[in-house]
This record gives C-alpha cells, structure tokens and sequence, in this order.
C-alpha cells in the first residue's frame, strides 16, 4: 500500500478498497477541512453537529463508490420531530449539507431526535442519464445504521456503516467513516444477491470481514495521524487489499449569481415580479453556506 499524497495540511481524504479473495469491497472517508467549512455556516449545538456530520460522512461514503465522475447522490430526511430537515448532497467529490431542527434537541436515536419520517437517497449517474432513488424509515441509531439496512432489505446486500466524529481545540472537528459491503459474484458473473431472511447462513467471508471491521474505533476513523492506508494494515493486514485511486473531497456548493440566474429565468416574469424587492432584485437565500444573493433577473 502507498500513502496518499497531496491531502496536507487538511487530512480530507476518501480512499476505495477491495478484498477479492474475501467478495468484498469498501470504503474509508475522513472528513477535516470539508466538515469544518459546512458546519462553520450555521452555529449548530453538538448534537445537531454530530447528525449532520454523520450525514455527511455516509454521504461521502455512497457518493464516492460512483463509477462516473460527474455522478452525484442526495441523502435526505424530512420528519415532524425535533428535526425536520437533513440534506447531504455529493457532486464529483464536493459535499454540502444543511440540517433544520430544534436548537435543544437531545442526543438520541433517529427516531427520538427525528420522529416520524423517511430517509430518501437519490443517485444520479450522469453516464447512463438516469435516477434512482431508495426510502427508508428513520430508524435506528444513526444515519448509517438505516443505510445499513436499505442495503439489506432493498439490494440485498450485506452493509457495515460506521461513522465518528471527533473534535478538539486543537484540529477542531474531524470525522470519519468505513464502508464495507459483500458483493458475490453468481454463476453468470453478474452479482448475487443474499437475503438474510431467505433462511441462508450468513457468508463465511462476510462473517470474516465484518468482524475484523467491526474493531475499528472512534479515535481511528477520525485521526488526523492515522493514514487511510496504514487503518487498512491494521484491520486487513492478513488480506491482500487492492486500493483504487484516492480522491480529496471538499465542500462545495452550487450557488452563484449564473446558476441562480438561470434558475430564476425559468419562472414567468409575472412571478419574478412578484419576487423582487423594493431595489428590484430578486433575494435568494442559500441555507447551504448561509448566503443571501441579490440578483436581478
């Protein structure tokens, strides 16, 4: 395995992996920089902090599996509990996320801090010009438990998610995630599902490798000194693990005066009237980076 270069002095990094003698392929993200500059936009309470980055980090973890790089894939939740709103949204390595809620919502379970709502991930793969998009209740502990188990009872396939977030006066907040996924091959070559439910035992090679990623901690998924690679030695180290090209990821958002411009020109002018101002420009805000845009259109 080599270290990952030119990731200095952020620590940002999403490096793919797979084991093929094992049918598994996975992930690891560390979030620094990125997360920084998302949740520097709103002033959220720790608990608020620690769900959105969560979402941001499982987002970072699905959206870097897209085989094309102008792919991009939206996680959100919308409830009527505490929080209301969660939106996670990757395009070709850039993350934004915003979350809506109650200022003095607990720490809890999705469902304790959420209530009742759904879970929705969009996938918009630009090579074959299509989208998908999965639901899932929101349930469970946390955003990558309920992935967990869209991936079970939907694709059926066998998912581990785990996620961290860490924050220090010194590095300020850092976080991390592991995927990890079995992807048997069937007798056609294409992939073979596995039901848990379908009354099979669980795979020999899952059972092996969920239970070596599953030691993984906190402290190591979000380590600013703990290199992606050298965190593979340590939980793979009897494996041979194949490493597929890293990728930085930083944030991003889509707002400018051009892109909200055309958007506005798509409204009749009768509605645009009625949206602008006594200066006679047209104020959108952008709960993303917390930025208002007067614009004329």
């Amino acid at each position: 395995m080599t270290l990952l270069e030119g990731l200095a002095p952020t620590h940002d990094a999403s490096l793919g992996f797979a084991v093929p003698a094992r049918n598994v392929r996975g992930r690891l993200v560390r979030l620094d920089a990125s997360l920084g500059a998302i949740l520097a936009a709103h002033a959220y309470p720790a608990p608020l902090a620690a769900t959105l980055s969560d979402g941001l980090v499982t987002t970072a973890l699905l959206g870097g599996t897209l085989r094309e790089t102008g792919g991009g894939l939206t996680l959100q939740a919308q409830s009527d509990g505490p929080l209301q709103l969660l939106v996670c949204d990757w395009n070709a390595g850039q993350l934004r996320g915003y979350l809506k809620g109650d200022a003095e919502t607990a720490p809890g379970d999705l469902e304790a801090m959420f209530g009742d709502g759904h879970l929705a991930v969009t996938l918009d793969e630009t090579s074959a010009n299509e989208r998908y998009q999965g639901i899932v209740p929101l349930e469970g502990a946390d955003i990558g438990a309920a992935i967990e188990h869209f991936f079970r009872a939907s694709e059926q396939i066998p998912t581990l998610i785990r996620t961290a977030l860490i924050e220090s006066p010194e590095t300020g907040p850092i976080a991390g995630g592991l995927l990890l996924q079995y992807l048997p091959k069937g007798e056609d070559g294409q992939t073979r599902r596995f039901a848990e439910d379908d009354g099979q035992p669980e795979p020999e090679d899952w059972q092996h490798m969920r239970t070596l990623a599953a030691t993984i901690t906190d402290a190591e998924l979000a380590s600013p000194d703990l290199a992606p690679e050298a965190l593979l030695w340590r939980l793979f180290h009897e494996e041979e693990v194949r490493l597929f090209p890293a990728i930085a990821p930083s944030r991003g958002c889509r707002c400018s005066p051009a892109h909200i411009t055309d958007v506005l020109s798509r409204f009749p002018e009768a509605e645009r009237a009625d949206m602008r101002g006594p200066d006679g420009l047209i104020g959108v805000d952008c709960q993303f980076c917390a930025r208002t845009w007067r614009i004329h259109a």
